[in-house]
């Protein structure tokens, strides 16, 4: 066996981390150079490239008229037009294209996690096993709404009251 490994292998990280480089690219506030953004491209691309088949194969071993599993197929459909659509004119056109990668990253990734029943902490990013855990909601950071979900109870951000 060689040694070597193609310059076009990306090596897949695990769903967290995936999550966490899309996001990463999503709250970029200036412009990214051009080839910082191409990179993210194609490392999103590899990201979506190992969770369709994933996400199709857990799919596959639930009921036809499942609503999560229904919603993952969409977002498989979604993200598989956002792949195939052409690098985009001009620098800016093209940051929002590979957004657009980005979010089916993450989407897909909640779509894997819903599927396989893992639940993961919005603020640490860390399964929630058998540890106690409240229900949490935040402004996502790409300001596309609110971001709902589970933290652990540790994790949680106290809030003030003041007297009255």
């Amino acid at each position: 066996m060689n040694a070597t490994h193609s310059e076009t292998e990306v090596t897949i990280p695990g769903v967290t981390a995936m999550r966490a480089q899309a996001s990463w690219f999503l709250d970029q506030r200036t412009l990214p150079r051009y080839q910082a953004t191409q990179l993210m491209a194609h490392d999103l691309r590899g990201y979506l490239e190992h969770l369709i088949p994933q996400i199709e194969r857990l799919a596959a071993e639930r009921s036809k008229d499942d609503v999560p599993t229904n919603v993952a197929l969409a977002g498989i459909t979604e993200a598989q037009r956002r792949m195939g659509e052409p690098e985009a004119e001009g620098l800016v056109g093209e940051v929002e294209r590979v957004r657009l990668l980005a979010r089916s990253v993450l989407s897909l990734c909640d779509h894997h996690d819903a599927l396989t029943g893992i639940t993961v902490c919005l603020l640490c990013d860390h399964v929630i096993g058998d540890e106690a855990w409240v229900p949490f909601q935040r402004a996502r950071p790409s300001g596309d709404g609110l971001e709902s979900g589970r933290v652990h109870q540790r994790c949680a951000p106290t809030v003030r009251r003041s007297g009255g």
